[in-house]
């Protein structure tokens, strides 16, 4: 089986009326998410809403309990996902190694879909060409012989977006990237995720993350996500506001974006009770 290439309009990513239970427990509540070609997509939610549930669903990962999700036009369920996943860039700083492997092997198990190198499997010459220039964009150019128990945080995590793109994905999908990472780091990571944006223009992407500081300035889109339901989707500048982002997390805060960069603190005035509890409707 093979996964028929996108039309230029078709949507990278569709979710339709997504439920999903664990138990009794409904960690998802009716969610639908549209994601095109070319847009960069911010994931935000407190802990617990359901944002890493539902990057899984995004990778074809996991399946939900109810409702539709189409991935690269292939529709869970009706398609072979170890095939599909190879066509995802799926980056988990929580990247379950069980050997100490170099940043070379690392990032051509991009191509195989899987953690540890097949058995007998070796890279051909394009894909350690690939490797070479990835590592060269992610700054990781002498680190290619390095073993992962050595790496920087901030290392790792360029480490698997690298592996991410080996095989050259049209849908890149990062799991909190920003976690573990010190100021440096972080703003390397940014940079990073920034020139990929202008780098493949074609590619899309969703980063779930707490912190509006976590953001790319390639952002174009954001979705808010709190006790499994969406609260609000569209351009980022519409959704990343004061009362959107405050209703979101339970607290009153004030949103500030400058050169793409965006932020969040606790308000202080008089009239809002010191910054803390529920936002009033």
């Amino acid at each position: 089986m093979t996964v028929q290439p996108l039309e230029r309009d078709a949507p990278v990513l569709e979710l339709d009326g997504v439920d999903f239970r664990r138990g009794t427990t409904r960690i998802l509540d009716g969610v639908s998410l549209t994601v095109r070609r070319g847009e960069h997509w911010a994931l935000l939610g407190p802990n617990g809403s359901g944002k890493s549930t539902l990057l899984s669903f995004c990778g074809a990962i996991a399946h939900p309990t109810s409702g539709t999700v189409r991935v690269l036009g292939e529709r869970l369920g009706a398609t072979d996902v170890r095939i599909l996943r190879q066509l995802i860039g799926y980056v988990d700083p929580r990247h379950a190694l069980r050997t100490p492997r170099t940043v070379r092997e690392i990032v051509e198990t991009g191509v195989t879909g899987t953690i540890e190198p097949p058995l007998r499997w070796r890279a051909d010459a394009e894909t350690r060409r690939t490797v070479d220039d990835l590592a060269t964009v992610m700054g990781l150019g002498s680190r290619l012989g390095h073993r992962w128990p050595t790496l920087s945080q901030g290392e790792r995590g360029r480490t698997l977006i690298a592996r991410a793109l080996v095989a050259r994905p049209a849908l890149l999908l990062l799991d909190e990237p920003g976690t573990g990472l010190d100021l440096a780091a972080r703003e390397l990571l940014l940079q990073t995720l920034t020139r990929l944006a202008a780098r493949q223009p074609a590619l899309a992407s969703v980063v779930v993350t707490h912190h509006l500081e976590d953001l790319p300035p390639s952002t174009t889109h954001a979705a808010l996500l709190a006790d499994g339901r969406i609260r609000a989707t569209g351009l980022v500048r519409d959704v990343l506001t004061d009362d959107a982002v405050s209703g979101t997390f339970g607290c009153r805060v004030a949103v500030s974006e400058r050169d793409g960069r965006w932020s969040a603190r606790s308000r202080t005035d008089s009239t809002d009770g010191g910054g803390w509890g529920t936002p009033e409707s």
